[in-house]
Order: structure tokens, then C-alpha cells, then sequence
């Protein structure tokens, strides 16, 4: 009977042996594979975040470009407003000689 004992725990010990050996086994498998898969993922988000680089550089360049026009127009009225308000000035002048002391 304890040869029967002994038979029957080697056996359930050789089970777990067996079954935690195919798992690890998978997983040691699996392993090459999971990376494989982070580093196509990671590749594939560098590639994105390039292209979203590229399409945010170009953003900047449209809108330095506009705010360059945007202060030409302003430098533009500045200088028209100066002109109205030396024309004012002259006409203000012209006025107060016309009406006399």
C-alpha cells in the first residue's frame, strides 16, 4: 500500500511538473511574438508621431506667415492713420488762420 501511495503522488507531482512546464513553455514561446508586437507598435506610433510633427510644423509656418501679413497690414493703417492725422492737424491749422484772432 505505500508503494500504491508513492506511485500516486509521484504520478500527481509528474502532472504538475508536466502541465507547469507547457505552460511556461507557451509563455516562453509567446514571448518573441508579444515583443515582436511592442515593437511594430511602437515603430508604428513614432511614424505617426512624425507625420503629426511634420503636419504641426508646416501649421506654425502657415500661421507665422499670416501673422507677418497681418503686421504688414497693421504697420499699413499705422502709417494711414498718421497721414489723417497730419492732414487733421493741417486742416485745424487752416481753420484757425481763416476764422482770425
Amino acid at each position: 500500500m505505500d508503494a500504491l501511495i508513492v506511485g500516486a503522488v509521484v504520478a500527481l507531482i509528474t502532472a504538475a511538473l508536466s502541465a507547469w512546464a507547457a505552460w511556461y513553455g507557451a509563455r516562453v514561446n509567446a514571448r518573441p511574438q508579444r515583443e515582436g508586437v511592442a515593437v511594430t507598435g511602437l515603430t508604428s506610433l513614432t511614424d505617426q508621431l512624425q507625420e503629426e510633427r511634420a503636419d504641426l510644423r508646416q501649421q506654425l509656418g502657415d500661421t507665422r506667415r499670416e501673422l507677418g501679413d497681418v503686421r504688414q497690414e497693421l504697420a499699413a493703417e499705422r502709417v494711414r492713420c498718421a497721414a489723417l492725422e497730419t492732414e487733421c492737424a493741417t486742416l485745424r491749422v487752416q481753420l484757425a488762420q481763416r476764422e482770425g484772432p
